[in-house]
C-alpha cells in the first residue's frame, strides 16, 4: 500500500476478519504483529480518525435480520447536492455514491423490517421528486469485501450460507452495536457487555454462534478503500437471462479482483441487469484489466453489460437494525 506505515499495513491486511475472540482483543493482535496493545489502539485509532478506516466491528448477511436494499435515483446534474443530502438523511441510509451513469445515485438502505424499509424508500422520493428504483438482493455470490490491500488481485471466497433460525430478538442490538464499532479500548466486549445488559462471557459466546452461522459474515478492521488509494471502483451489471445467473455468478465471484458479486431483481422497462460485480481498483486501468478477465471467462462471454465508475461517495456507515441505547 502506498503512502503507509507497514505495520499500519499489516495491521489492515491481517484483521479485516477473524478479530480475536478474546476479553483482549487488542493484545492478540498485538502479539501476532510484534506490537504492545497500546500500539495497535493508538494505530486504531489514529486511522479511525484520518478516515482511513470506519471502524472495528461487524458486518451482517443482508436480509437475516432487518432488510436492505440497493437503490438508484436519475438525478439532474444541478440536483446532485439536495438529493444527495436528502438521501444521506435517512438513518437507515449506510452508504451513499454517485456513479457514472444516467441511474447516477446510488445508496443502500437498511431498516428494521420490510415496511419500514419501502416508508423510507418512499419518503426518499416524495421529499426529492423523484423516482426510487428498488433492487431487492436475490442472491449472493460473495458479499465480504475484506480483500487484501496489498499484492496482486486476490480471489475472494463465497463464505458460508447463513443460518437465520438461529436469531432472537435480543440479537438485534448485538448486531446494531456491533456495526457501529467496539470501543477502542483494552476491554471493548466488556463495554459493550455493560452497554447490552451482559456478561462479557455472553457477549462472546453470541457473536461466535453468529458468526458460525454466518449472520455475521465478518468481524474484524472495515476499511474505507477510497481514502486508502483504492479510488477507481466499478460497479459492473450484467444483463444475462435468470437461467444462467447461477453458473456465470459462481465463476464471476471467483475471478481474481472481483470484490462483490450477486444478483438482483430487474426493473422492466428500466433496468434490465441482474448480475452484478464490483471490482476495487487504484486506477481505472487496473479495473478495466480485471474486468478484461471478467468478460473472457465462457459464462459471460457475449453478454452484455455496463460499467458503473464512482465517481463520489457522500455516506459510508455501517447498517440499521435496532435502536442501542
Amino acid at each position: 500500500m502506498d503512502r503507509i506505515d507497514p505495520l499500519d499495513a499489516r495491521l489492515l491486511d491481517d484483521f479485516q476478519r477473524d478479530l480475536p475472540l478474546d476479553p483482549r482483543p487488542f493484545r492478540r493482535m498485538a502479539a501476532q504483529l510484534g506490537l504492545c496493545e497500546a500500539s495497535v489502539l493508538d494505530r486504531l485509532s489514529r486511522m479511525q480518525a484520518q478516515g482511513r478506516i470506519a471502524r472495528v466491528g461487524a458486518t451482517v448477511r443482508p436480509n437475516t435480520i432487518g432488510a436492505s436494499t440497493l437503490a438508484a435515483m436519475a438525478v439532474p446534474e444541478d440536483r446532485v447536492e439536495a438529493v444527495a443530502a436528502i438521501v444521506g438523511a435517512e438513518p437507515g441510509v449506510n452508504h451513499s455514491y454517485l456513479r457514472e451513469a444516467e441511474w447516477n445515485l446510488w445508496f443502500v438502505a437498511t431498516a428494521a423490517d420490510g415496511a419500514e424499509l419501502a416508508a423510507a424508500l418512499d419518503r426518499i422520493s416524495r421529499k426529492s421528486g423523484l423516482r426510487v428504483m428498488d433492487l431487492r438482493l436475490r442472491r449472493a455470490f460473495n458479499i465480504d469485501l475484506g480483500f487484501r490491500l496489498s499484492g496482486p488481485p486476490a480471489l475472494m471466497t463465497g463464505g458460508r450460507e447463513a443460518v437465520p433460525q438461529i436469531l432472537t430478538d435480543a440479537d438485534r442490538p448485538l448486531l446494531q452495536a456491533l456495526t457501529e464499532g467496539l470501543p477502542l479500548i483494552e476491554a471493548p466486549f466488556a463495554a459493550l457487555a455493560t452497554r447490552l445488559g451482559r456478561s462479557e462471557a455472553q457477549v462472546l459466546q453470541r457473536i461466535a454462534l453468529l458468526l458460525g452461522a454466518g449472520i455475521i459474515t465478518r468481524l474484524g478492521v472495515i476499511v474505507r478503500h477510497r481514502a486508502l488509494g483504492w479510488t477507481s471502483n466499478a460497479m459492473v451489471v450484467w444483463d444475462i437471462p435468470a437461467k444462467a445467473v447461477g453458473q456465470a455468478g459462481c465463476r464471476l465471484a471467483a475471478h481474481p479482483g472481483v470484490t462483490l458479486c450477486y444478483e438482483r431483481s430487474p426493473v422492466p422497462g428500466a433496468w434490465p441487469y441482474r448480475l452484478y460485480c464490483m471490482i476495487h481498483a487504484r486506477s481505472r486501468a487496473q479495473a478495466l484489466q480485471v474486468l478484461d478477465g471478467a468478460r473472457r471467462l465462457p459464462e459471460l462471454a457475449g453478454v452484455p453489460h455496463r460499467v458503473l465508475f464512482s465517481t463520489r461517495c457522500f455516506k459510508q456507515s455501517g447498517a440499521r437494525i435496532a435502536e442501542v441505547a
